[in-house]
């Protein structure tokens, strides 16, 4: 599968890829290149290093992410459910094909700026404080959907969403949780999200290296 050792062996990275990309014009804009390659493979190359195991989580099962390596877990609700139906996917693809993991970490497949210490500050950020979830943040800007997540919450998350609930921020405020700041990088914010051409075209020129 592609898969590397790494020394947090209970952390199962999850790649979520499972949105509409209507602002970027409809398509999977994870495929789409940047800087001539596809944008979710900028996010592989960050995220594997720092994880024992790597799933990319898509809304359906196709063969266009075969490409990459990588097992393919479908959403377990099939109705574009949002990111809390993507990190129940990975809790429980976690829980089936990687038993070790008690934890997983999110990224989503339109931020190709990952920091390369973004699991390991969240895990020295969640163990003092005894959190279940650790949320990632740039200034006063905090990312919902990018975090490290306990797999024992997956019973409650299922709850949560079979209740018709969908909003991130509420959900994450029910269990002992912690924010991370990270510094911005050199690119800027390294938790820039793709979303549309004019993010997309900003992202290509600096992955460039180009001035923005």
């Amino acid at each position: 599968m592609g898969q590397s050792a790494h020394a947090g062996t209970d952390v199962a990275g999850v790649i979520l890829a499972g949105g509409q990309s209507r602002r970027m014009g409809g398509g999977d804009k994870a495929l789409r290149l940047l800087a001539g390659k596809p944008m979710i493979r900028h996010v592989i190359e960050r995220l594997r290093p720092q994880t024992a195991m790597l799933v990319i989580n898509a809304n359906s099962i196709h063969g266009d992410f075969e490409q990459f390596g990588l097992p393919v877990a479908a959403d377990v609700y099939g109705d574009y459910a949002g990111p809390l139906a993507g990190l129940l996917t990975g809790m429980r693809w976690a829980r089936e094909h990687f038993p070790a993991a008690q934890w997983i970490a999110t990224a989503a497949c339109d931020t190709p700026f990952l920091p390369a210490n973004y699991v390991e500050a969240l895990r020295q950020a969640a163990a003092p404080a005894g959190a279940a979830i650790a949320i990632a943040a740039l200034g006063e800007r905090t990312h919902y959907v990018l975090g490290l997540w306990a797999v024992d919450l997956a019973g409650d998350l299922a709850a949560y969403l079979a209740g018709g609930e969908r909003k991130v921020q509420l959900w994450v405020e029910r269990h002992p949780h912690v924010t991370v700041t990270f510094p911005p990088a050199a690119t800027g914010d390294p938790f820039f999200n793709v979303n549309t051409p004019e993010d997309f075209a900003l992202a290509e020129r600096l992955l460039r290296g180009e001035a923005a």
